[in-house]
């Protein structure tokens, strides 16, 4: 019986990280290369073709060799973007609108008197740039309780999210934080700030992932986006996650004829191509 292979629908690179690229290879041939701050997006095949155009990864500030450096599409607290401009770095901005947004929104609950609670990895640098945001009123965690740290509580906690989390596991941490947090004459605002893009690809992953026998997100396994969708999947499918074509294994394909493919949001086509080749090839 020959294997059947169906992409989820909207895979590809999202808008932020065409956005950002476009960005990235205009500066690169203006100044004869540029120098980015941290790594653009999260995936070492984009990465390496970006090298090759004379883009340079630096590791932080005090890396920097030119007075131009390109901020990624996580973006920077407000504070380190001071400290650049302090050094006369110019500095060109690729943050994704949609995170672009969730530290608008961190600044203004910020403003207005509340505690922002981030739902977030505490260690992802998109996370930890919208907590500058918030200019040192706010906290990320994955799980309520982190909250019975708090003492005592503040009484008006502003709630949004990592925009690449999903939607489901958001609204179930908003839940427990009402039950366990809300208490008289507290106030809790929520605003949704997960990507547009992101839902809409966690959607039809899920949806190809109750079709198939087997699912592979393709994506970095750094890639919060990626391994969200890995998640995703797994709770309905065997899923796996691989970085590139060579890391499929033949025996992942036996007993499986019908498998569905999907990817973060900054992989590229080429190497989605490259994955339904091999699969092709080993089928």
């Amino acid at each position: 019986m020959a294997i059947r292979i169906e992409k989820a629908a909207g895979i590809g690179l999202c808008f932020g990280v065409k956005r950002a690229i476009n960005i990235l290879e205009r500066a690169a041939r203006e100044h004869g290369g540029v120098e980015t701050l941290g790594a653009v997006v999260y995936n070492q095949q984009v990465l390496q073709r970006l090298a090759e155009i004379g883009v340079r990864l630096t590791r932080g500030v005090d890396d920097i060799q030119g007075n131009t450096v390109v901020i990624g599409t996580h973006g920077l607290s407000p504070q380190l973007e001071e400290e650049i401009k302090a050094r006369h770095i110019t500095i060109i901005n690729t943050t994704c609108p949609f995170v672009r947004r969730a530290q608008v929104t961190a600044r203004k609950l910020a403003k207005s008197g509340f505690f922002v609670v981030i739902y977030g990895d505490a260690n992802h640098p998109e996370v930890r740039g919208v907590l500058g945001w918030a200019n040192g009123r706010g906290a990320a965690m994955l799980d309520d309780r982190f909250i019975a740290k708090f003492d005592p509580l503040p009484h008006r906690l502003g709630v949004l999210s990592q925009t690449t989390q999903i939607p489901a596991h958001f609204t179930e941490f908003v839940k427990k934080l009402i039950d366990s947090a809300l208490a008289k004459d507290s106030e809790l605002r929520i605003i949704d700030t997960i990507c547009h893009d992101i839902r809409k690809r966690q959607t039809a992953a899920l949806e190809l992932a109750n079709k198939v026998d087997l699912m592979l997100v393709i994506g970095s396994h750094t890639s919060a986006n990626t391994n969200c969708l890995a998640q995703l999947c797994s709770k309905v499918t065997r899923t796996y996650l691989v970085e590139t074509a060579d890391e499929i294994q033949s025996s992942w394909l036996q007993g499986q004829y019908h498998i569905g493919i999907t990817a973060g949001a900054s992989t590229a086509e080429q190497t989605i191509n490259e994955v339904v080749t091999r699969l092709e090839a080993m089928a």
